[in-house]
C-alpha cells in the first residue's frame, strides 16, 4: 500500500487576490533547490490516525503554529513516487508570520559517510505566494491541489 501523507492548503485573501502559504524542506539536499521545491506543510499519517487531525498535527510541527478551520477537503493526489498527499484548504483570517515560523529537526549524517550527524530543521522557511507564483514554487505532484482549490473557490 503507498504511503499517506496529509496535509494543509492554507490560503488568504487579499483585496481580491489569493494567496497561498508554501514551505520549503530544510536539509542539505533542498539547501539550492527553490523552483519546484516548495510544498505544503503535510506529514506522514500515522497508523489508525485520523488524516484530517494528521494534516493539523503536522502543520503545527512545521509552523510551529496551530491552524483552526473550517478545513474543506480538496482531495487525494499521487505523487510522482507514489505517495498519496490528502489535501485540506483552511482560509485564514490572521496573520500568519512566515519570519517567525519555527519548525521540527530531524537529524542524518552529513556529509555523506563523514560519521558526522547533523541537525536541520524539517522546514527552513515559508512564504506567501499568489497563484501564479506557486504554480512555479510548489513541486510538480502538488500543482494540481492549485487547481482544485480555485475551482472550490470559485464554487464558494
Amino acid at each position: 500500500m503507498a504511503k499517506r501523507s496529509a496535509g494543509l492548503l492554507i490560503y488568504r485573501r487579499s483585496g481580491g487576490d489569493v494567496r497561498v502559504l508554501l514551505v520549503h524542506p530544510g536539509g542539505p539536499f533542498w539547501a539550492k533547490k527553490d523552483d519546484g521545491a516548495w510544498s505544503i506543510p503535510k506529514g506522514l499519517v500515522g497508523e489508525d490516525e485520523d488524516e484530517l487531525a494528521a494534516a493539523q498535527r503536522e502543520t503545527a510541527e512545521e509552523l510551529g503554529i496551530k491552524v483552526g478551520g473550517p478545513f474543506a477537503r480538496l482531495g487525494e493526489y499521487r505523487q510522482p513516487g507514489g505517495k498519496i498527499v490528502i489535501a485540506w484548504s483552511v482560509e485564514t483570517t490572521t496573520e500568519i508570520d512566515v519570519a517567525a515560523i519555527s519548525s521540527n529537526t530531524f537529524t542524518m549524517e552529513w556529509p555523506p559517510r563523514s560519521g558526522s550527524i547533523k541537525e536541520f530543521p524539517e522546514v527552513d522557511r515559508a512564504g506567501w505566494f499568489s497563484l501564479p507564483e506557486a504554480e512555479v514554487k510548489i513541486l510538480v505532484g502538488q500543482r494540481p491541489m492549485l487547481a482544485d482549490l480555485t475551482k472550490q473557490l470559485g464554487a464558494g
